[in-house]
């Protein structure tokens, strides 16, 4: 079976774009595509004065900062958990040794 999928989105009133992706990414392209072309309908209207070329660059850049949202705090997550990891490792260490 073929991994990959030729698909086609559009983003906004640009035009299509097509793409060769893992069949697996399907879901998330679908998802990325909707929830931009969602947003960027919505501040068209919103912000009639805006060129769509202004509207997409404020899009572009709010998907920009709720990545580097999400990163930051997966890695405050990541920091945690190594953190409780190497805590409960001592604890299981002198656990261990008292046990001796």
């Amino acid at each position: 079976m073929n991994d990959k999928l030729n698909i086609t989105i559009r983003i906004a009133n640009q035009a299509p774009i097509s793409l060769s992706i893992n069949r697996e990414d399907e879901e998330v392209i679908r998802t990325a595509e909707y929830n931009l072309n969602r947003l960027w309908n919505s501040w068209s209207t919103k912000f009639k004065s805006k060129s769509p070329t202004e509207v997409l660059a404020m899009v572009a850049f709010r998907f920009a900062e709720l990545f580097f949202t999400q990163a930051a705090l997966a890695k405050d997550t990541e920091d945690a958990l190594n953190s409780f990891e190497a805590r409960l490792d001592e604890i299981l260490l002198d656990v261990g040794r008292l046990a001796e």
